[in-house]
């Protein structure tokens, strides 16, 4: 396609600095303190999509955060792409330890720091800016449908309702993403998997008030120190989890599979040396990219109780809590897991406890086959922009929202993603190179014309 590139560099200070504006914008939808500027940032991406030339642009109400839906439909004979990312972002705590506010971007060493920029602003707003290129150079080739959300980092609660009342407007051919990431900029790929995941939040009660350590300490139950041995309890020595039945429907990955897996490049002392790790740590028998991308897993997210202010204070606690999210593998049930871990964390319980479990949001795995034309189409993609072939890659994160989209729409996903997993995201200093914004804005402008010439 002829003028990409042109466009792109003679564009690409404007584009940087509108999506730094974005950036700005706290829109974090797990905290109620920050709900106008979650409708803030869906009305921004509303009026971007408008202006880069998208029809009937719309903030559609839901029982939470809006959707942001456009389109653009030259021939209702052409292909449909339906794309779809989300404008709200994780809470940016702890905030002393970022090197510069969250939401006053900076520009460091050829990436843009702040709050969302990968996760997932930077990377949805490739696609706008992608549109406008082919607005603007009358190179669009197909029909395109945007369906960008305010709820994914919640766990997307709202947006199957959204859906299935939708199903009509959002008929389309096939689905295109980028909330994931690549290898690298020299080493390109395409995520073909995505876990489920089961999210929980468990609640272990002690005592009926906090006590004193020193008259009680030795004669009533902890709640920390039991929270603390069942939680360990749920690894054995070779770190795989106990809880009865979890590996039951895990399909293990053939000797073919996993050979395919062990040529994806990788320097082990290189992801060690960029965590500040003196070793890795996982599932005995399996290599650190089978652990993230094939493998179930059981982490401790947030863990608190008693007291924690300055100084000390002697109190036995009431209560302890902890997060704990289970990452899954396909043929794992969301529900059947949740089920399965609540079963099996009151059956450990001591007597001297009392035990809740609460589940917060989950979401299915997911698997893209990479013998089709939407692969193709994705592969030469790359090859156009990166000049080499993209290795297929499973993640480790989860979007929820990717099972349903095939389950509701029928429609399969293609993620094509341009964080790295250096970016931080989740994190304090999450950033986004540059280099991979505007790589992207190039690549997914192919995909545009190798996936319309294909159907």
């Amino acid at each position: 396609m002829k003028n990409v590139k042109e466009y792109i560099d003679q564009h690409k200070d404007r584009f940087i600095n509108e999506l730094i504006e974005l950036l700005k914008i706290p829109s974090i939808s797990a905290d109620s303190a920050y709900k106008n500027d979650v409708f803030a940032a869906a009305e921004a991406v509303r009026q971007t999509l408008e202006e880069a030339g998208a029809d009937n642009t719309e903030i559609c109400q839901t029982a939470g955060f809006p959707v942001v839906y456009a389109e653009k439909i030259i021939d209702i004979n052409k292909p449909t792409i339906l794309v779809y990312g989300h404008y709200d972002v994780q809470p940016a705590d702890p905030l002393e330890l970022w090197d510069s506010p969250p939401f006053d971007p900076v520009i460091k060493d050829g990436k843009i720091y702040a709050r969302g920029s990968s996760d997932d602003k930077g990377q949805m707003y490739m696609h706008v800016k992608a549109f406008e290129l082919m607005m603007n150079t009358n190179q669009l080739p197909c029909n395109v449908k945007f369906i960008i959300e305010g709820e994914e980092e919640v766990g997307s609660a709202n947006l199957e309702t959204f859906i299935v009342d939708n199903k009509e407007k959002l008929k389309a051919d096939i689905i295109l993403i980028s909330d994931t990431s690549m290898l690298s900029l020299e080493h390109p790929s395409i995520t073909t998997g995505l876990k489920g995941l089961s999210y929980l939040e468990v609640e272990v009660t002690g005592p009926n008030r906090d006590l004193h350590s020193g008259m009680y300490g030795g004669a009533v139950a902890n709640p920390i120190n039991i929270l603390s041995k069942m939680i360990a309890s749920l690894h054995d020595e070779n770190n795989r989890i106990t809880i009865p039945g979890f590996y039951d429907k895990v399909i293990e990955a053939s000797p073919e599979e996993r050979a395919l897996i062990a040529k994806t490049p990788f320097e082990l002392d290189l992801y060690k040396s960029k965590l500040g790790i003196k070793a890795v740590h996982g599932e005995k028998g399996y290599s650190t990219i089978e652990r993230t991308g094939i493998r179930p897993t059981l982490d401790v997210n947030g863990i608190w109780g008693g007291y924690i202010g300055e100084g000390a204070k002697t109190v036995l606690p009431s209560k302890a809590y902890a997060k704990i999210s289970m990452r899954l593998v396909p043929n794992q049930s969301d529900d059947e897991i949740t089920t399965l871990f609540e079963n099996h964390f009151n059956s450990i319980a001591p007597d001297s406890v009392s035990v809740k479990v609460k589940p917060h949001h989950g979401g299915e795995p997911y698997v893209t086959p990479i013998d089709t034309k939407e692969y193709q189409a994705a592969s030469e993609a790359i090859v156009m922009a990166f000049g080499k072939e993209p290795v297929p890659v499973r993640a480790g994160g989860s979007i929820p929202i990717v099972a349903l989209f095939e389950q509701i729409l029928g429609l399969k996903s293609i993620l094509l993603g341009f964080g790295l997993d250096t970016d931080a995201i989740h994190s304090p200093n999450e950033s986004y190179g540059v280099q991979n914004f505007l790589k992207g804005i190039e690549t997914i402008t192919y995909f545009y014309k190798t996936y319309s010439s294909k159907k």
